[in-house]
């Protein structure tokens, strides 16, 4: 069996054990990843995913891609198998199959309770059945009950994804394990779809418990200039000159413990633009469009006016070694480029913030190298309380008559996205918000989510040895926008339920994407405008010469995504019932896995005597790569005996309620100021 050891406040049921002996209320536990340890002749059966097999197809700005997830019962009993697993934030997931025994069953999309109910009656009535449930928009579980000793299961799941170039640079990205999230909820409260938050990991270092594999075919109407991966070792073969096949090479050690990431350029740079259509299906229906248009070239450095940068810089345990490395690498790159007319501040934060002034400081020598030596005396320890620095980072006042950016470094390991999102879009004013993600597996959720709540864009580094190059292109990103007041018109065409609305300033060389419905007849024209530097900035397309896609449904599904993710930013933290019937609805109409949604296959073979025991098994999560042990709480090269388990989890519970009454004690205020107003005062 496993051995769970819990490595923080909140602890296994040992531990609680000793808690209530100490007096400390079982309320007090918070939600917190573990370390799961193999041992004992069961051991095989607690690894019941065996491979991961990935293939892509990728035509221009679009990606199709199908996942088969092979599952095996090596163990002597019966299992619930549950997996965690990572996806695109984008993903428009759309299909999904079970295969026992030469049995091929398609899943049903359903409502979300109606899907969890018809499978735990199928789990009790001794039936193999599948569920697929979100909990983030980029974070899956798969449930298989009934997997009984020697079997073989196979799901497969599909989706589809938008991808959007920067600088004429395209990327596909499949994060391959769910890094662990720092939480301050208390368990004993935590709804159902928070509890995933309390996952098991293998410790730094451990072997990949199951295979992966990935393919990608890359196709474009255009010759492919570069194919490559900054990732994983690859092979790359071109079939011809707009063609390339992509694996993730046989050699490759850990394939798993990382996103995948795959970059492509057009020749000369091009990006593929221009006006796609799904064509109603009934006269009376919808269609869906999507516009993809290239933005007009930076503006000149001298048209930039005087800007106001606040700096938000995790410092904390998982930043420990190469986010933290990279991020000190960023930060002295923007450092450098500041302008005399420019102001800044910075605020680093963990478990408690540090803020460098009180207001912010002309962007001197002086200063710069005051803020420099501050973020390099920090080594990364401690949780990860972004809420409480993002509160307080948005009351620290800022240069009057200044554009102001806050840039916000960090590896998104919390769970505390919806108030984050409301939080910057109830207090951010005029402000636009920029993130940069450090890390192999970072939480792409909340980065992107922040920078769309922040009217800015989200920049990912996972390799140091790219940190300066990506540190660059985060600087040319926020010194100035290339399009602002960005409008859409529409003559002569019925569109409405536009996303994203309204349509964000355009940054880096992005292209201007919308996507919307329509009604009625395929013609009329869409007007973009905008203002870039000084400049007014304007282009029109004719409907009629939009193209058409080969795969019905696929721009309604990707719209709908857009959608969905526009309602669920707004949704999470006060709900309305409105919106929750708009987004179930959306999914039930489009085929599509949602927070209100989910996918459930049921074999209706009886495979179980129902009073048989049923054991259920967490597959446990691989560290993101670059991700130490300090993320889960600690350091585990053993698993001790079971007396010396509950001795530690007697001694961490005395240690943690007294961290805990300490800190409790001490408070949290957020908008507490710095004991003096000098810069290189820390809190």
């Amino acid at each position: 069996m496993n051995i769970l050891l819990r490595t923080s406040l909140c602890l296994t049921l040992v531990v609680l054990a000793a808690v209530v002996a100490l007096g400390e209320p079982a309320a007090d536990r918070c939600l917190s990843p573990y370390f799961a340890v193999k041992s004992g002749a069961e051991g095989a059966a607690d690894f019941p995913l065996q491979a991961t097999k990935v293939t892509a197809e990728i035509a221009g700005p679009i990606a199709e891609v199908h996942v088969v997830q092979t599952y095996m019962n090596r163990g002597k009993t019966a299992i619930e198998a549950t997996y965690l697993f990572p996806a695109s934030t984008r993903a428009a997931v759309h299909g999904l199959t079970m295969t026992l025994g030469g049995r091929r069953v398609v899943a049903q999309v359903k409502e979300r309770g109606e899907a969890r109910r018809t499978y735990e009656q199928a789990k009790s009535e001794g039936k193999t059945a599948s569920l697929l449930e979100e909990h983030r928009p980029n974070v899956f579980q798969m449930n298989l009950a009934n997997i009984l000793p020697g079997d073989v299961v196979e799901v497969e799941l599909a989706y589809s994804e938008l991808l959007v170039p920067t600088d004429g640079t395209y990327e596909f990205v499949y994060p391959t394990t769910v890094g662990p999230r720092y939480s301050s909820r208390p368990a004993a409260t935590a709804a159902a779809d928070e509890k995933w938050v309390a996952n098991p990991y293998l410790p730094e270092g451990s072997p990949a418990p199951a295979a992966f594999s990935l393919a990608a075919r890359v196709v474009s109407g255009m010759p492919l200039h570069e194919v490559a991966s900054p990732s994983h070792r690859v092979g790359i073969d071109f079939r011809n000159a707009g063609e390339a096949q992509v694996t993730i090479a046989a050699d490759e050690p850990m394939p798993a413990n990382r996103d995948f990431i795959l970059r492509y350029r057009l020749a000369g740079g091009a990006i593929e633009t221009g006006l796609l259509l799904d064509a109603p299906a009934q006269a009376e229906g919808d269609g869906h469009f999507l516009l993809l248009l290239e933005a007009p070239a930076r503006p000149a450095a001298a048209l930039v006016p005087p800007r106001d940068f606040l700096f938000v810089v995790d410092v904390s345990g998982s930043m420990h070694g190469f986010p933290l490395d990279t991020a000190k690498t960023v930060l002295r790159e923007l450092a450098a480029r500041l302008r005399p007319v420019d102001s800044f501040n910075i605020l680093l934060f963990a478990g408690d913030s540090q803020l460098l002034a009180p207001a912010s400081l002309p962007a001197t020598p002086e200063n710069v190298a005051a803020a420099l030596d501050l973020l390099d005396r920090q080594q990364g320890g401690g949780g990860t309380e972004l809420l409480a620095a993002m509160q307080r980072a948005l009351a620290v006042p800022g240069d009057e008559g200044k554009a102001r950016i806050v840039a916000v470094v960090t590896d998104g390991y919390v769970d505390m996205e919806p108030e984050l999102f409301d939080l910057v879009r109830a207090n951010l004013g005029r402000a636009s918000l920029f993130t940069f993600g450090i890390g192999s597996s970072v939480n792409r959720h909340l980065l992107e989510g922040l920078a769309r709540a922040g009217r800015g864009e989200p920049v990912v580094v996972t390799d140091m040895a790219k940190a300066a190059s990506a540190a660059a292109s985060f600087r040319e990103m926020i010194e100035s926008p290339v399009l602002t007041g960005v409008k859409v018109e529409f003559a002569g065409f019925a569109a409405d339920e536009i996303a994203p609305w309204p349509v964000p300033d355009v940054f880096a060389r992005r292209p201007v994407v919308v996507a919307g419905r329509f009604h009625g007849d395929q013609a009329g024209k869409i007007r973009v405008s905008g203002r870039s530097g000084e400049s007014d900035w304007s282009t029109e397309v004719d409907v009629a010469t939009a193209a058409r896609l080969h795969s019905p449904g696929l721009v309604g599904r990707l719209w709908a995504r857009q959608r969905i993710a526009e309602l669920s930013d707004m949704q999470e933290l006060r709900l309305d019932e409105t919106r929750k019937a708009e987004v179930t609805q959306l999914g039930l109409r489009y085929n599509l896995l949602t927070k209100y949604t989910s996918f459930v296959a049921v074999d209706e073979v009886v495979r179980r005597v129902p009073t048989d025991p049923l054991r259920t098994v967490a597959q446990p999560s691989l560290l993101p790569e670059g991700v130490s042990n300090l993320a889960v709480g600690g350091d585990v090269a053993t698993a001790p005996e079971p007396a010396t388990a509950l001795l530690l989890g007697a001694s961490a519970v005395w240690l943690g309620a007294n961290l805990w009454r300490r800190r409790r004690n001490r408070g949290r205020a957020p908008d507490r100021a710095p004991a003096a107003p000098s810069p290189a005062n820390t809190n």
